[in-house]
């Protein structure tokens, strides 16, 4: 049976609003997808199912708006986006994890979407496929950057992203 991560977009903080994570995983329950289990109060869950990604999706947004009034947005990614992702973003800069987020978006971002980017506080921004990996040099709490483009994705620092990959992959292996 697949493993799936789920990553949910503007969850407690703004946006959509508050959901408690046992909440999500009720959910996921519900829905019948196995072993969900979460991690970080962000709006990220693991879990099982013989369902294809389009259909996992639909039914993880319609459970959410069912129990919120609105459904966030639901990114899903496989074990190995998420470990390529980690890699790809180790390669890309010599950052702190903590520093360096990686933004997952639905779809790749137009061509131009960063042509006219000014980084005030030295951000450095590279593109591959769905994911926006972007250095904070100063943390991304103090940047005034601004990328319109980035908006109907969500972002995850590096740690998490190692950390959402290791359980999943645990998952996979049976030693979760």
């Amino acid at each position: 049976m697949p493993v799936y991560v789920a990553l949910l977009r503007a969850v407690i903080v703004g946006g959509t609003g508050k959901l408690a994570m046992a909440d999500l995983m009720a959910a996921c329950d519900e829905l019948g997808f196995a072993a969900a289990r979460t991690y970080m109060q962000s709006g990220n869950v693991v879990f099982r199912s013989d369902l294809p990604e389009a259909a996992v999706q639909a039914k993880l947004e319609q459970a959410l708006a069912a129990r919120m009034g609105k459904a966030p947005d639901v990114l899903l990614r496989s074990r190995r986006q998420l470990e390529d992702a980690a890699v790809k973003a180790g390669r890309l800069f010599d950052a702190k994890p903590n520093f360096l987020l990686i933004t997952f978006l639905p779809e790749p971002p137009a061509a131009d979407a960063f042509e006219r980017l000014v980084a005030p506080d030295g951000e450095e921004v590279r593109i591959d496929g769905r994911e926006v990996y972007i250095h904070y040099p100063n943390g991304s709490g103090r940047s005034k950057l601004k990328v319109p483009a980035l908006r109907p994705g969500t972002a995850r620092n590096l740690n998490t992203v190692r950390k959402l990959a290791e359980m999943a992959a645990a998952m996979e292996d049976g030693s979760a």
